[in-house]
């Protein structure tokens, strides 16, 4: 079993879906949370964190936090040692996945309200790792200077899984994947 295989063990996506949608939390599909958002395709998360290469001990910053299931994975990648910032745009998703990754007893992590036109927390950059599970049109410059000498991004962009690597922000391509847009 591999880490990202592991922290799928440890922090099951039923913890971090309405109750309503537990029953299909096995499912390899997108399912709807609160504020018309949707948690993403387990599938499509595995392939996001092994992209990512999280280590124990890293500050990752985890963009469009939704039902707090990735930051509570990537909390587990980084272990205590670590630490994750977790922004969320939509209010009500703040509170549900907040409330989320409080159950999971992981203390190093944590989702705030994200302030509206400014992506990411600049004035808590540089990060190690920056996972963005929304999409914007363009890779957005403000995000790659918020990564730390030897940081790693991984981003939707325009419809194609981008891996930004410092230094010199070399960007590789992914595959094809479908999210909500980056506002």
């Amino acid at each position: 079993m591999d880490a990202v295989e592991a922290a799928f063990a440890a922090h099951p996506r039923a913890g971090f879906v309405p109750a309503h949608a537990r029953s299909r939390a096995a499912h390899d599909g997108p399912l709807l949370i609160p504020a018309g958002q949707t948690n993403s395709q387990p599938r499509t998360v595995a392939d996001m964190l092994r992209l990512l290469d999280v280590r124990s001990g890293q500050r990752v910053l985890d963009v469009g936090t939704g039902s707090g299931w990735s930051t509570a994975l990537l909390a587990h990648l980084v272990g205590p040692t670590g630490s994750v910032i977790g922004v969320e745009l939509e209010p009500e998703l703040v509170a549900f996945g907040g409330a989320n990754l409080a159950a999971t007893d992981q203390p190093w992590a944590s989702i705030t309200q994200a302030v509206a036109g400014v992506l990411g927390v600049p004035d808590r950059s540089p990060y190690d790792r920056i996972l963005v599970s929304a999409e914007p049109r363009e890779l957005p410059s403000s995000l790659v200077e918020q990564l730390g000498a030897e940081g790693i991004m991984v981003i939707p962009v325009a419809g194609v899984m981008l891996r930004v690597t410092n230094p010199g922000g070399v960007v590789t391509r992914h595959g094809r994947y479908r999210f909500v847009p980056l506002r």
